[in-house]
């Protein structure tokens, strides 16, 4: 059951900041952190928000609505880009396309404002998780996801997520993003991927007949 608490009312009751100890290597589990000054931490580029971000997401976990498309599981930790510690009870919040490449609330997704968006509060690891499905994509724009981070009730990241081209390749492969086959543009040739997509870019492992994405941003408190 999806519980109903907004973005907005959440970040009212996200009041201060909840530190955890740990270094990067929370992220990846297990073992004892290294130190903050062994870890180099890297501030996550900034980009645009585009023109399909909502206010109001829900708070939840699974942002799917039931459709289809290959499992893509996230694993979203933020740190403190000064001293790489994790910080906990951030807020992040995420939209993208549908495997169709179509965001709710716009377009053909005009009759829902929900599809594929969603909050969720960092641990005391600095992790936030999603369950959603692979992106599809759209005209002008290779394969990304949006990502804001709100920390204390103000945003201090506003980013998009990539994925390789390689394992994009290989997703698109698979019904129901195979019945649109010519994407028309990779991240060499996306402006807001030369911005810093790089850094930006998830690391993906296979997870059964889906994958988990994982990265950990840096960003100012």
């Amino acid at each position: 059951m999806v519980e109903r608490i907004t973005r907005n009312s959440l970040l009212v009751r996200v009041g201060g900041l909840a530190i955890a100890g740990l270094g990067l290597g929370a992220l990846r589990g297990g073992g004892t952190a290294r130190a903050a000054s062994e870890v180099g931490c890297i501030l996550t580029p900034e980009m645009t928000e585009g023109p399909y971000y909502l206010s109001g997401e829900k708070l939840r976990r699974n942002i799917t609505e039931g459709r289809p498309g290959t499992r893509l599981d996230l694993r979203l930790q933020v740190v403190n880009a000064a001293t790489c510690t994790p910080i906990g009870g951030a807020v992040v919040d995420i939209w993208h396309a549908d495997a169709g490449g179509v965001y709710s609330g716009f377009g053909s997704g005009a009759s829902s404002r929900t599809f594929m968006r969603g909050v969720q509060k960092t641990d005391r690891n600095g992790v936030a998780v999603f369950q959603t499905v692979y992106p599809g994509w759209y005209t002008g724009r290779t394969v990304h996801i949006h990502v804001k981070v709100h920390v204390g009730g103000n945003v201090v990241h506003t980013g998009q997520l990539f994925f390789s081209d390689t394992l994009t390749d290989a997703v698109y492969k698979r019904s129901p993003y195979s019945r649109r086959p010519s994407r028309d543009v990779r991240n060499a040739q996306d402006m807001i991927y030369q911005s810093g997509g790089r850094q930006s870019t998830l690391t993906v492992r296979r997870k059964g007949s889906g994958y988990v994405g994982s990265i950990a941003m840096g960003v100012r408190r």
